[in-house]
């Protein structure tokens, strides 16, 4: 990104107050000295440079930051997003997950803020419900309106939870990329290695997430593993997968398909085909949903959660803390989610043919009474 060098004003004593600070560095993001993409330098460096104390130049980032001038991310920097009057720019939404997990919703509501800063315009059609069929057969003619609207970049979260999904996310992610349109993934990429696209990805570490959840379960107790998902589950829960197995195996346990489960979990059936040890079992469900219903039917065939087995799951759905046994699940930071892939559309909207970026944010374990046992 480009850096801009320059000297602040200083009083009669040589001191640099930090309004003095403040108006310069606003002014020159107006002038577009730092236009939008760029970065400010680190705070302990304008600090160090113009002898004030890095507190001084966090409060000044601050307000700028508070007036949708800058975005400071950790472990990133302070990231210019003031758009020009005359270069405003209208986004597209795609995102069918906001009808069926909270995840969507949070991101969701974050771009639509940020836009209320006045820096890009979103377009959201409403390509959300609760069935994944519906999502299906809207989220075609969203990204067709959207394309034929020219707008200025999309954020698309890959559908998942349907037999053809896969062919659907490529169709959609190819016919925005023949419109020569930007285009950041959040959340998941439409297909893992080797058949993965080039296109910008934004979401958590999906496989450190799987490894998290396996040693917080082994560090409890646990023994043996299994990990419980829907058919035609995002790619992302395959990465997890391998890192639960990943995990396992260098603790020196087994992790084999006999301990990988696909099906409903209100089946009964099904569910009776995992083998559970009393005292040593523990399940990673791919997210909260699939928990909160594998716990029903675990209950309704007497296995006791916290006793027989343990069970966490992600997303740290509001639900989770008020279940008959609160969920330990992991959280995802939604928020910064959304404020990366802003960035990263802007960096796009320079030049479309940057080599794709893929940014992974760790998540935060939610320890509840679900993943400990109850001796």
């Amino acid at each position: 990104m480009k850096t801009t060098h320059y000297k602040l004003p200083t009083d009669m004593k040589g001191k640099i107050s930090s309004k003095t600070i403040y108006d310069t560095l606003k002014d020159q993001i107006h002038k577009d000295r730092f236009p939008a993409g760029s970065m400010l330098p680190a705070e302990l460096t304008l600090a160090q440079k113009y002898l004030v104390s890095r507190p001084t130049i966090a409060k000044v980032y601050n307000q700028l930051q508070d007036e949708g001038l800058v975005l400071k991310t950790k472990g990133l920097g302070t990231v210019v997003t003031h758009q020009h009057a005359n270069t405003n720019h209208t986004f597209g939404l795609l995102l069918p997950g906001a009808g069926e997990s909270e995840i969507f919703s949070i991101i969701n509501d974050q771009l639509l803020g940020r836009s209320e800063t006045g820096s890009f315009n979103c377009l959201w059609e409403g390509a959300t419900a609760g069935s994944a069929e519906i999502r299906e057969s809207l989220i075609e003619s969203c990204c067709e309106s959207y394309i034929n609207k020219r707008v200025d970049g999309i954020f698309f979260s890959p559908l998942e939870r349907v037999p053809d999904a896969d062919e659907l996310n490529l169709k959609i992610c190819e016919a925005i990329q023949e419109a020569n349109i930007p285009l950041i993934l959040i959340d998941r990429n439409i297909r893992i290695s080797p058949d993965r696209r080039t296109f910008d990805v934004v979401s958590i570490d999906n496989f450190n997430a799987g490894s998290v959840m396996a040693k917080h379960l082994l560090d409890q107790g646990c023994e043996e593993l299994h990990f419980f998902y829907r058919p035609d589950s995002a790619s992302s829960i395959d990465l997890r997968i391998s890192g639960v197995r990943d995990l396992v195996q260098k603790q020196g346990h087994s992790f084999t398909t006999n301990n990988l489960f696909c099906g409903n979990p209100e089946d009964l059936d099904f569910v009776k085909k995992m083998k559970i040890t009393p005292g040593k079992t523990g399940i990673i469900c791919a997210n909260d949903s699939t928990a909160a219903v594998l716990m029903s039917s675990l209950d309704a065939q007497g296995v006791e959660i916290s006793s027989d087995v343990l069970v966490c799951g992600y997303d740290d759905m509001k639900y989770s803390k008020h279940l008959k046994h609160s969920l330990t699940s992991l959280r995802q930071p939604c928020e910064e989610i959304a404020n990366i892939s802003i960035e990263l559309m802007m960096r796009r909207l320079k030049d479309n043919s940057h080599i794709p970026i893929t940014v992974n944010l760790s998540g935060e374990i939610v320890i509840r009474e679900s993943s400990q046992f109850q001796r």
